[in-house]
């Protein structure tokens, strides 16, 4: 319990942070989003009353107000939406997109090889949350671009994420790595995952040219911001914690996942650990390192290649798939490096 209120105060704080966030974001376009708004219906999900299952609502927009350039930046993003989607779906609820909201996928295949995760009651509510959010955002998507593409094929394996660990390390773990085994497994794993996104649509920012664009990215970036502040506080928690039965600290582990995306982006220092070096902290002063940023504590960003080096694994190369896409990212963006 006392895990717990702890948690759940880092949580709140996260929250208002985030909150603030969101709403600076968005008012530099409020006036000019404002006529928009009264012709855009949001998606939900409603829980239906004689089933588990969600019902969607969903309202088909023209994208034709929408410039080509914009449609391409924020069709990119659909890739990690649906694997995040597809991951925190499964690992919370043993199912995906295709009993929750098929219609979504548009006939893409399901993902291989993922799986509910063992996880405390908390752990698992907090991953629900994640993976209704990650929902609504591929309708946002699909709503303002137009349709989007279907799922792309997706390796969520075990042996895939034991392959990613492998190479952070640098060695083999014995037993292989598997993220559905217990809580910090999974959360060891998820910390993967938010953080590319964010760093993707921080990179892309400045690129959009349409109001509609604009709101959408920037609050998009405001929730997998927040989703990558929980999962760093959770970890931030247990960072001297060994997990077993490698005998590694959960503090080690991270940094060693983010030199791996650093080294793969191959654009120099664009990620951190849970705790650094003090000279690397806020203001050079301090190892505490729960959310990530550069020498001014402001976001590092991505470009779309360096994205797809990093979920492709491999040798760190968008032209090659592989990782978590064995065929490769759908979109504009991402079959333009396929075969070049």
């Amino acid at each position: 319990m006392k895990n717990n209120t702890s948690i759940s105060s880092t949580l709140f704080m996260i929250f208002i942070i985030n909150t603030t966030f969101f709403l600076l974001s968005l008012s530099s376009h409020y006036a000019t989003a404002t006529s928009c708004d009264s012709s855009v219906s949001h998606s939900r999900l409603r829980p239906s009353t004689s089933s588990n299952n969600y019902r969607p609502e969903t309202t088909v927009h023209s994208s034709s107000d929408v410039p080509k350039n914009d449609i391409d930046l924020l069709e990119f993003p659909l890739n990690l939406e649906y694997l995040e989607a597809e991951f925190f779906l499964w690992g919370a609820l043993g199912y995906g997109l295709d009993k929750i909201a098929p219609q979504l996928a548009l006939g893409g295949q399901p993902p291989k090889g993922v799986k509910k995760a063992r996880l405390d009651p908390f752990t698992r509510d907090i991953i629900t949350q994640f993976a209704f959010q990650e929902v609504g955002h591929l309708r946002a998507i699909k709503e303002v671009v137009g349709g989007g593409f279907p799922r792309p094929l997706l390796d969520l394996s075990a042996k895939s994420f034991a392959k990613v660990m492998d190479s952070a390390f640098g060695f083999a773990l014995v037993p292989p790595f598997d993220p559905y085994a217990n809580e910090l497994n999974y959360l060891l794993a998820t910390y993967l995952v938010p953080y590319v996104g964010l760093t993707g649509y921080v990179g892309s920012s400045h690129l959009f040219k349409g109001d509609r664009s604009k709101k959408l990215a920037a609050g998009l970036l405001a929730v997998e911001s927040a989703q990558d502040a929980v999962v760093r506080a959770y970890l931030y928690e247990r960072a001297v914690q060994r997990v077993r039965p490698y005998g590694i600290t959960v503090a080690e582990f991270t940094a060693k996942i983010s030199q791996l995306r650093d080294k793969l982006g191959g654009d120099g220092l664009k990620d951190e650990g849970i705790v650094v070096p003090p000279a690397m902290g806020a203001e050079g002063k301090i190892a505490g390192n729960v959310i990530a940023g550069n020498d001014y504590s402001v976001a590092y960003r991505r470009t779309p290649q360096e994205i797809l080096r990093i979920v492709y694994g491999g040798n760190g190369d968008e032209h090659v798939p592989g990782g978590f896409f064995p065929n490769g990212a759908n979109g504009t963006i991402a079959t333009s490096y396929l075969g070049s």
